[in-house]
């Protein structure tokens, strides 16, 4: 049961970099936050989610930046979050409505997602704002279709396991590839490999002053790319053909 001397919980998606992508319902969930949970890495000073969200923040606004590690399993560091969790509950127990600002969408491979978990038995209100995920973002950018028709969309973090991989895109017509930044190289190679890589584009920190987009992943794929990088891809044409005359002689 919902106490309502406590603050407002928001969760709050800001899109993939471009202030304006956010949502008229975003921007009133920050215009009403009295805190503002800025997340950041170990390794990283301040928050991008932050910087897109600045057009929109109060002047008395308070700004708590928390630290989260990029975890693959949360319990391994549940320390860390319940730490975090402590203090936003100390705000919202004295009346204050506190945002949460994730990059994306909050229930989009979020580290949101962990935070809502704690909290959302706690008694106190949330509200969970949807944002653009970068994928659709980078589809509209580059006026590029993600699917049509009978299409079938995998989308994929490239931190999964290469044969988790691999099956995902041999059912896949198009694919997103998230979290491409530290396998780039093998990502590439997966792709080509799966007929997959001619009609592949990167798009690294989408909307943002320093993006990257690159078309031929093949001569690139021995370089450094962005943690927020994400790859579209369809499925070779001709591959496609091929595949589809082996399925009728299969039939015959």
């Amino acid at each position: 049961m919902e106490n309502e001397s406590v603050g407002i919980f928001y969760g709050i998606g800001v899109g993939p970099g471009d202030p304006e992508l956010l949502t008229v319902k975003a921007i009133n969930a920050i215009k009403n936050a009295d805190i503002i949970i800025a997340p950041k890495t170990e390794k990283k000073e301040g928050s991008v989610a932050l910087n897109i969200a600045k057009p929109y923040l109060r002047d008395d606004v308070e700004i708590i930046y928390q630290t989260f590690p990029m975890v693959t399993n949360f319990e391994e560091f549940h320390k860390v979050f319940e730490e975090n969790e402590k203090e936003i509950l100390k705000f919202l127990n004295a009346g204050k409505n506190v945002a949460f600002l994730t990059l994306g969408d909050p229930m989009f491979y979020s580290t949101y997602i962990y935070i809502f978990r704690l909290l959302k038995n706690s008694g106190v209100k949330i509200e969970t704002v949807p944002g653009v995920p970068a994928f659709l973002a980078i589809s509209s950018y580059i006026n590029r279709p993600l699917v049509y028709g009978g299409d079938i969309l995998t989308v994929i973090p490239a931190t999964a396991d290469r044969e988790k991989i691999i099956d995902a895109l041999k059912i896949s017509d198009t694919a997103v590839l998230m979290k491409v930044y530290k396998n780039f190289h093998e990502v590439a190679e997966i792709l080509k490999n799966e007929n997959m890589s001619e009609d592949a584009v990167l798009v690294s920190r989408c909307g943002l002053n320093d993006e990257k987009i690159i078309e031929n992943i093949d001569e690139h794929k021995d370089e450094q790319i962005n943690y927020l990088s994400t790859i579209l891809t369809r499925r070779n044409s001709k591959s496609t053909t091929a595949r589809l005359k082996i399925v009728n002689l299969c039939e015959k």
